[in-house]
């Protein structure tokens, strides 16, 4: 990013962005004094928060949607009738309602009804099915499960089978004569329409209280459940809304990621709820309506992930693409190599491109509007020196972990402290032992490990490199199955790329693979797709397997499913798909034969 290097910040380019930065110093201070502030023990949640925005701009549009808009005086009134219903019903503090919906007006309703009472909304996956879905409800807990009619039948499913006391309701309408036999009350009796008033609950609650169990997307084994706190989601609220995208009443932030994921549920809502500005909602993403929903809604700011951004741009070019009101963007895992072309195409000003995680306890955000960056942070973290084939940190000596260089990259570590608490995985002490290392730096201290390997690009701020565990080892050079997946993606024909590390017979460390899915129609040029690669690529991170798919599987936030091929690995026994081998690096890759495959296996032929 700078002249010499360009994965760092220079002086430079911090002074130019700081100059610029000048007029929004003042808010800045502002939010940095609020955060600061903002103590645990304070009263405060996320019903708390609506409300007060209610009486504070009643008539202004809170919520927007295909269905119709709510003022935040009307959306604080359904909360408020849900949030009584409840009560009535016997919700009370700490208890675990679980929700499983499509994005809807009715399950922010609900979310808001049940932090009010001080309990607990379980944001489900309503992608998930049977066993799946079993067991992220199993991992809530919860006293009650409320679903659109939708889900019916699958629930009724789930409660021949669940081995939790767990009472289950959905929106009636709609219901099948099988499906209302497996539900003995519904909740729609207890919701009366005058009981608008703000529950006495909410006045009793404290930031340091859960509000939402988030599970985790699962890629890499079955979701854990990730704790927030209003306290939490406020710093979110404040940090993003005000200090990063500076929202305003005029604005509208667009939404169209699954509200049962954090990047929704607890940046994009608390940003519009602690600004007072709206919220415009879609059911789901489509890359071909989007800037429709853009321009119908208004919308001058909207939430991505990175997968999403390169579907926009694998649409066809429009003379209309940079024909909208978006002035900045707010999400996480943009790559860098399409980071230009998306701000030029659509006339982006502002990437704000973030980094946290659920279970977490540090945010990164890039506030300054560099390039290539998920920002700074003004908590304490450390970027520590990482062992890739053996796949832990570093230690001196004494047995204390190494800060690395900037320009280098390592392990990121958050410290636990009470203004930076790990609330953890719901249920599930294991995950929240091995997610904690002591005495990191000195006798004493905890730190949390995120699991990320990022640079270290100087003035505060990261740039996210891979997972650990997704970057390998081989012949004795580290390689990033996202620079992989970047470099890959460059191909002609290539619409997605999945990198990933498999064992070989009778080799050191892991080879790379990539599983190709082609633009339809198109054929596999082995030798071209070869040739082109080799260019971007160091020869050590060259892909020695291909494995040519139709699609891949995908998580709801459009995450690549790894899991099943990597065990897949190069197997013929296992996979169906056509599979290359890069045996010699003079001849590029040829198909995977029985013969080769023996070969490989009996140590006969060596990977170079």
């Amino acid at each position: 990013m700078d002249k010499n290097n360009n994965n760092t910040i220079s002086w430079k380019m911090m002074l130019g962005a700081l100059i610029k930065f000048i007029p929004r110093l003042p808010i800045f201070f502002c939010t940095l004094v609020k955060l600061a502030w903002a103590k645990k023990h304070h009263r405060g949640s996320t019903g708390w928060f609506l409300q007060q925005a209610a009486r504070r701009y009643p008539k202004r549009i809170f919520l927007k949607t295909h269905e119709g808009n709510f003022t935040y005086e009307e959306f604080n009134s359904w909360v408020n009738q849900l949030a009584h219903a409840l009560a009535t019903y016997g919700i009370k503090d700490g208890d675990c309602v679980a929700l499983l919906f499509n994005n809807s007006a009715a399950q922010l309703a609900w979310a808001f009804a049940i932090n009010k009472l001080g309990a607990i909304a379980g944001m489900l996956n309503s992608k998930q099915r049977q066993e799946a879905l079993a067991h992220s409800i199993k991992v809530l807990q919860p006293k009650l499960l409320i679903s659109q009619s939708a889900y019916a039948e699958d629930v009724a499913i789930l409660n021949l089978d669940l081995q939790c006391a767990l009472d289950s309701r959905v929106e009636w309408n709609q219901l099948s004569a099988a499906a209302r036999a497996c539900f003995s009350t519904d909740l729609t009796p207890l919701i009366k329409p005058e009981h608008q008033h703000n529950p006495s609950q909410t006045e009793t609650i404290t930031l340091a209280q859960h509000c939402f169990y988030v599970l985790t997307s699962g890629t890499t084994g079955l979701p854990k459940a990730a704790a927030m706190t209003h306290f939490r989601w406020y710093k979110a609220g404040i940090g993003f809304g005000h200090m990063a995208l500076r929202l305003k009443q005029q604005d509208t932030l667009y939404n169209t990621l699954p509200l049962y994921h954090n990047t929704a549920l607890s940046i994009a809502l608390s940003a519009v709820v602690m600004s007072g500005s709206s919220m415009a909602l879609s059911e789901r993403f489509s890359a071909s309506g989007f800037w429709q929903d853009i321009k119908d809604f208004q919308a001058s700011v909207f939430v991505y992930v990175g997968e999403m951004c390169r579907y926009l741009l694998n649409q066809p070019t429009q003379a209309s693409d940079n024909q909208h009101g978006i002035r900045a963007i707010i999400g996480n895992g943009i790559r860098a190599e399409i980071w230009d072309e998306l701000q030029q195409r659509f006339g982006i000003r502002h990437i704000c491109e973030l980094y946290g995680a659920s279970e977490g306890n540090v945010g990164f955000v890039n506030a300054f509007n560099l390039k290539r960056t998920v920002g700074f942070s003004p908590m304490t973290y450390a970027v520590v020196a990482f062992d890739f084939e053996r796949e832990i940190p570093v230690q001196d000596d004494l047995g204390y972990l190494q800060p690395v260089a900037k320009g280098d990259v390592g392990l990121l570590l958050t410290k636990v402290s009470s203004k930076a608490p790990f609330d953890g995985y719901t249920n599930n002490p294991q995950a929240n032992a091995e997610k904690l290392l002591a005495d990191v730096f000195k006798p004493g201290d905890c730190w949390f490990n995120t699991g990320d390997l990022v640079r270290h690009q100087g003035f505060r701020h990261i740039a996210f490199v891979d997972r650990t565990g997704e970057t390998f080892r081989w012949k004795s050079e580290n390689v990033a199955t996202t620079e992989v997946e970047a470099q890959v993606a460059r191909v002609t024909d290539i619409i997605e790329a999945v990198a990933y590390g498999v064992k070989v017979p009778h080799a050191e460390g892991k080879a790379g693979m990539v599983s190709l899915v082609l633009a339809q129609g198109r054929e596999f040029n082995p030798q071209e797709f070869f040739q082109t690669i080799r260019k971007h690529l160091p020869e050590y991170a060259l892909p020695r397997f291909i494995r040519l798919r139709q699609h891949h599987e995908l998580t709801t936030t459009f995450k690549m499913m790894k899991t099943q091929l990597k065990k897949e690995s190069f197997s013929l026994a296992k996979v169906t798909d056509p599979l290359y081998v890069l045996v010699d690096l003079k001849h590029g890759y040829q198909p995977l034969s029985t013969q080769l495959y023996e070969a490989i296996h009996q140590g006969l032929i060596q990977l170079k």
